[in-house]
């Protein structure tokens, strides 16, 4: 199944996989848990209003999945502005346990930014001139489609930072107008904020990642905060995306 899936809909009113229904079923629960609060108050926000919309895709080590993730995005960013003012895609991979036991947290980083580098190549629009192409100065941030995106993802393999763990492999995309939106009302987003820390303080056996920012800050960089270690603050030396720009370029 790749085509999108409305928010809070019932696992078992959908035709899906029982792999499907397990992703579809864990994700209600880490967002419903009373007793270990998820820290992302906007996420859970927007589970409870059914903004959230959800796609699987196949093998995260798979090209034809890299095609089906380009898909679910292309229609989620054409319709996203008619999902409700806090939309994110949620999307979940295949992941069998075989690939979780013969993977380190690392190695789920290079999956997740190949899947990026080959959405770009698959992306049939222009990177949008007013962001940079170089993932190093503090604007940037990942765009498919013409529209401007967060990225995030949580693995299997994610133990002490929980608030990056699921069973399955996981993106969260989140386009920036939504954001924005969020922190329109800036004494009201400095409180989330403030609460999303202390939640994650309580949620994760490890101090708050040192990346973790806030979009335009003169010190912040977007791509670091995509994809956070589990076991300390180290971090690839450069973004992987920045040659995907370049290749793309000189192939054009």
């Amino acid at each position: 199944m790749t085509e999108l899936i409305e928010g809070n809909k019932d696992s078992c009113q959908i035709n899906l996989s029982p792999w499907q229904k397990d992703a579809l079923n864990a994700f209600s629960n880490k967002m419903k848990d009373k007793e270990h609060l998820f820290p992302c108050i906007p996420a859970t926000q927007s589970f409870s209003l059914g903004h959230l919309r959800y796609g699987f895709v196949g093998h995260p080590q798979n090209d034809q999945t890299s095609l089906e993730l380009a898909s679910l995005l292309k229609e989620f960013t054409i319709n996203c502005k008619n999902y409700g003012k806090y939309t994110t895609l949620i999307v979940f991979f295949e992941t069998p346990q075989d690939l979780i036991e013969s993977s380190s947290v690392e190695d789920f980083e290079r999956l997740f930014w190949k899947q990026l580098n080959n959405l770009n190549e698959l992306d049939e629009m222009d990177w949008p001139a007013h962001i940079p192409k170089d993932p190093s100065d503090h604007t940037w941030e990942y765009c498919f489609h013409g529209e401007q995106y967060f990225m995030y993802c949580a693995t299997p393999k994610h133990e002490k930072r929980q608030s990056r763990h699921f069973p399955y492999m996981m993106m969260a995309i989140t386009p920036r107008w939504v954001l924005q939106e969020f922190n329109k009302n800036e004494k009201y987003a400095r409180k989330i904020k403030e609460q999303v820390r202390r939640r994650i303080d309580k949620y994760d056996d490890i101090s708050i990642h040192s990346a973790l920012n806030s979009y335009g800050n003169a010190d912040n960089h977007e791509w670091k905060q995509y994809f956070l270690r589990d076991n300390d603050d180290t971090e690839l030396p450069q973004c992987p995306f920045l040659n995907s720009l370049i290749n793309k370029e000189n192939k054009n």
